[in-house]
């Protein structure tokens, strides 16, 4: 039998310890170098993206020759304004790359002595830094589409039986409420194992909405994978389209939605194991988050770790969480999904 990715030694080259024993200097370097990989870590302006700069504080703070704007490594990010220390971000990036199934925001708390909401800021941040950083990744080769319902939990039942069937016709339907759909498209992989198969996730209120996303973001010549749902029937209009029947098997004739599914999978996993209860207004990040998490399931923790630090180099400030709390309703999905409005 073959071995588990995650039992190999590949899957293992990040040592948390080494990053807690740098000095402030060497975790200021650390940084710049995975946020700033294309110069090697040499400081690069995030508003008119100039290298010419003079140093105001060494290897710490600059300003652009040519948009005279002073900035550090975490201006213009989604970093912008944070008060934790170089060496505790790259602590937190690292925790975050090995929960497998997420990092639940009371444990970040408590291993790294912050505050619960400064916790749950630094972690939805990077979740939408994670769907964003693969908003121009196109699908192609053979695609697998599927929805899947989360949400919608009930309150507790009352101690007494007979009081059960009012309970659940009182409260249905608004549990009906808070259920949200999550689609799915992700790639199989190919030839090259080395390449991840891309993952894209998106928040709708019905499958059907995922059609026009997919004629936008998936390529004319991809093969793609759906089950019978009638939301599906569009799908043969644009594209080479399998399906298959669900109330009969999970494949047939080479159709089959399981790395879909595979997904979801590690969905209810996350949920249920490690945040318990995922929130209708952030869904779409804890989506995005465990997307990513499946795309690189078979890279190592170091790389996943540059990834995290490397899309934080590249994202904008937030409009969602600003400073340590939230300045604006939950239920925003963010620009990532205005691109795909009709």
């Amino acid at each position: 039998m073959a071995q588990h990715f995650l039992l190999s030694a590949r899957a293992r080259d990040l040592d948390i310890g080494e990053i807690h024993r740098l000095s402030d200097a060497d975790a200021r370097m650390r940084f710049r170098e995975l946020a700033w990989p294309d110069t090697a870590g040499e400081p690069v302006c995030p508003s008119c993206g100039g290298l010419d700069h003079w140093t105001l504080v060494e290897g710490a703070k600059w300003k652009c020759q040519g948009c005279k704007l002073q900035f550090t490594a975490t201006s213009g990010t989604c970093f912008k304004g944070r008060k934790l220390s170089y060496r505790q971000l790259l602590v937190c990036a690292a925790i975050f790359a090995n929960g497998v199934n997420g990092v639940a925001a009371c444990r970040m708390a408590r291993e790294m002595m912050i505050a619960y909401k400064s916790a749950f800021v630094l972690l939805h941040k990077i979740r939408q830094i994670m769907g964003s950083d693969e908003d121009a990744a196109r699908l192609g080769g053979v695609v697998e589409i599927d929805g899947a319902i989360f949400g919608g939990s009930m309150p507790r039942l009352p101690n007494t039986k007979a009081l059960w069937a009012d309970f659940f016709e009182k409260n249905k339907a608004a549990a009906r409420k808070k259920r949200r759909l999550i689609v799915v498209m992700r790639e199989r992989r190919g030839e090259d194992p080395d390449i991840p198969a891309k993952v894209r996730t998106f928040l709708l209120n019905k499958e059907g909405d995922a059609i026009e996303i997919a004629r936008r973001i998936v390529m004319p010549e991809t093969v793609i994978h759906a089950d019978f749902s009638t939301q599906w029937e569009p799908l043969h209009l644009y594209f080479e389209t399998k399906r298959i029947n669900h109330s009969e098997s999970y494949s047939k004739d080479g159709a089959c939605t399981n790395h879909a599914e595979s997904f979801f999978s590690r969905m209810r996993t996350a949920q249920r194991g490690v945040h318990k209860i995922m929130s209708g207004a952030h869904l779409s990040r804890y989506a995005m988050e465990l997307g990513w998490r499946e795309q690189y399931c078979r890279k190592s923790n170091g790389f996943q770790h540059g990834l995290i630090i490397g899309a934080v180099g590249r994202s904008k400030p937030s409009r969602t969480f600003l400073g340590y709390w939230r300045k604006r309703p939950a239920n925003d999905d963010g620009d990532f999904f205005a691109q795909f409005a009709a």
